[in-house]
């Protein structure tokens, strides 16, 4: 599978993605010391603030481009190539939080599987999915 991810202009003109996740962070409330898996995390930003909130994070993301790049930026984080559809955790962590990816990953379900299976007993999952002409189509299926 070719890596189509032009980590320049992510971080350059796509940097809004990361803006908006910052707002997701709050959603999610992080407590000093948690460990969260950050999925889909591309170039790293929000791992990054997670990090400087006190979280012990893990990122990963399908894109060994993003993961080179996130490993630049911040090399005092864990960052593993990983694919969505086979997470290879079980048990380990409080929360699994993931901006902007899940509107890719297909089947959703086998990735739902392998979320739920990374989270501790009682844990939570925190995400924002969506893609151009998504909410559309939802607005178009109420009217």
């Amino acid at each position: 599978m070719t890596d189509h991810w032009n980590v320049k202009l992510y971080d350059n003109q796509h940097s809004f993605v990361s803006q908006y996740g910052t707002e997701l962070i709050d959603l999610l409330a992080p407590q000093n010391g948690e460990r969260i898996l950050d999925l889909g995390c591309g170039t790293g930003d929000l791992a990054n603030q997670l990090y400087m909130l006190g979280v012990d994070v893990i990122g990963i993301d399908s894109s060994g481009n993003m993961i080179e790049q996130a490993r630049k930026k911040y090399p005092h984080l864990e960052f593993q190539q990983a694919n969505a559809l086979d997470l290879p955790f079980e048990d380990e962590f409080d929360a699994v939080f993931s901006n902007a990816v899940l509107h890719w990953i297909k089947p959703p379900e086998q990735a739902l599987e392998g979320i739920y299976k990374a989270l501790k007993k009682g844990g939570r999952f925190v995400a924002e999915f969506g893609g151009k002409g998504n909410v559309q189509m939802i607005v178009n299926s109420a009217i």
